[in-house]
């Protein structure tokens, strides 16, 4: 089973994928068309040309996970256009683009965002907080 977790380094290729290639044929896509390692643990996302279909490659650390999904009707609808082969994703936006949806319409907050003002060391031990805050 495989999870897309929030930690999860996604990687798209916008250039449609021919589809008869299998996991050897993508990995080749992987490191020469965009540049990295197919074993680094990234998971690379692929569209078929006529847009009705997806594939996921991914390395777990003992073999190679090939995913495909096919729509029953209709098309992706959002792919990037883009002068660079790939495009990084976050991981909810691959499960909104794995629902057919456009994943930069979602609302979701950042990834991070500091907590303090800028400037301020949010590496803080017990003993630099007033004392009603420690106990």
């Amino acid at each position: 089973m495989i999870q897309i977790t929030p930690q999860m380094r996604i990687l798209l290729a916008i250039e449609p994928t021919d589809f008869r290639r299998g996991i050897d044929g993508l990995a080749r896509v992987c490191k020469e068309v965009l540049q990295h390692d197919p074993f680094s643990g990234w998971m690379f996302v692929f569209r078929n040309r006529p847009a009705t279909a997806l594939k996921i490659l991914v390395y777990d650390g003992q073999g190679f996970w090939l995913c495909h999904k096919r729509l029953s009707s209709g098309k992706f609808r959002w792919w990037p256009a883009a002068n660079a082969p790939s495009q990084t994703l976050a991981a909810h936006e691959l499960q909104v683009l794995l629902a057919a949806g456009d994943p930069r319409a979602t609302r979701a907050a950042p990834a991070w965002r500091p907590v303090g003002p800028a400037g301020v060391s949010r590496e803080v031990g017990l003993a630099a907080l007033p004392e009603s805050v420690a106990n």
